[in-house]
Parts: structure tokens; sequence; C-alpha cells
């Protein structure tokens, strides 16, 4: 009876454990979204430097978890991109260490997001000697995000935005009408609406470029 009560206590402390981040995890997910989409222009670095200090805690707390090393390293990428500068390096680089870690921990978490997360920086980071960016690396990991979310919207708009930047407008469109098409996301409708106006501002440039 000790034994099985023991047992007991075991797991509902794990589970504890795991809905705690979950929980903050969603409420990143969402600031982040509010910060990208909902934020005026002047005000986002400061939103974005705090979403970076919680997402830092939350990775602290649960070092062995994929996910919170995720989105420590997307809220990064957003604050290295609104901000720019002479730091901006600096946060990419972390960002694609931390993204490197999490593959190690859960290449599938978040479905794929990893794959999304670390191609968009090796093609939209400079190349050698200023940075890492590399585009032959940036469609391998692009490609292995769209064979674990081939429906996604992310996946799909990155794909296509990779694409853009090569000069190959007409397969973006493929990639695009994909993105477009992609199921919502219940638990993130924001960021959904957010992504959604970037793939029909990337549909206007792939129709631009072939014109």
């Amino acid at each position: 009876m000790k034994k099985a009560m023991l047992a007991a206590c075991m797991l509902l402390l794990e589970s504890m454990a795991f809905a705690m981040p979950v929980e903050e995890l969603t409420r990143i997910q969402h600031d982040w979204a509010v910060a990208n989409y909902n934020t005026p222009e002047d005000q986002q670095e400061a939103a974005f430097e705090k979403l970076v200090n919680r997402a830092r805690d939350l990775v602290k707390r649960y070092p062995e978890e994929a996910e919170p090393k995720i989105w420590l390293a997307i809220v990064l990428s957003s604050d290295a991109g609104v901000n720019g500068g002479l730091g901006a390096l600096g946060k990419v680089k972390e960002a694609k260490k931390l993204l490197e870690a999490a593959e190690k921990i859960n290449p599938d978490a978040l479905n794929g997001s990893i794959y999304t997360s670390l191609g968009s920086l090796y093609y939209q980071v400079p190349g050698w000697p200023i940075g890492f960016g590399n585009d032959e690396k940036a469609e391998q990991y692009l490609k292995k995000a769209l064979q674990r979310n081939p429906q996604g919207i992310d996946p799909n708009y990155f794909y296509a935005d990779y694409l853009l930047e090569n000069d190959k407008p007409e397969m973006a469109l493929k990639y695009l009408k994909k993105a477009m098409a992609a199921p919502p996301r219940p638990d993130r409708p924001l960021a959904d609406k957010g992504r959604r106006e970037e793939v029909r501002q990337a549909m206007a440039r792939a129709h631009e470029m072939l014109d």
C-alpha cells in the first residue's frame, strides 16, 4: 500500500512539474504574438526584452525540457530582428545553440519547430565572416520541418520566404498557398492571424517578381 501511494505521489509530482511549463509556455507564445504583431514598433524592444527574461527563467527551471529552449530561441531571434545593432548577432548565435540543444533532447518537440527556426536563422543571418548564415543548411532544415509538419503554416511560410530570397517566386507560391490553407491552431489565433498577413504580403511579392 505504501509503495502504491509513493508511486502515485511521484506520478502526481511529475505531472505537476510538466503542467507548469506548458501553462507558462502558452503565455509566452501568446505574449510573443502580441509583441510581434500587435505592439507599436517603438514599444517592441521593451516587450521582447521582458519576454527574453521570462523565457530564460523557464529554461533555467526546466533545463531538461526542449520546449522552453525553443521558445527562448524564437524570442531571442525576434528580439534580434527588432533591435538589430551589434547585439543582434550574439542573440541569434545563442538562439542557434539553444535549438541545437533542444534537438538533442527531443527533435520532434513543438511539431518540428526546431527545424523551422534553425532554417530561418540560416537564411536570414549573414554568412561568413560576419555570421553563420548558410543557404544550403537553411534548405536542409526547412525541408526537415516540412517533413514533420507538411501542412503547418510556419514551415510552409518560411520555406516559401527562403525561396523568394533565392529568386524562386513560382515555387514559393506553391508553399504560400499551402501556408494559407493550413489548419488553424485553436490555441494560437493571434499568431495565425499575423502569419496569414505575412503570407499575403509574400504572395504579393512573389506575383510582383513574376510580372
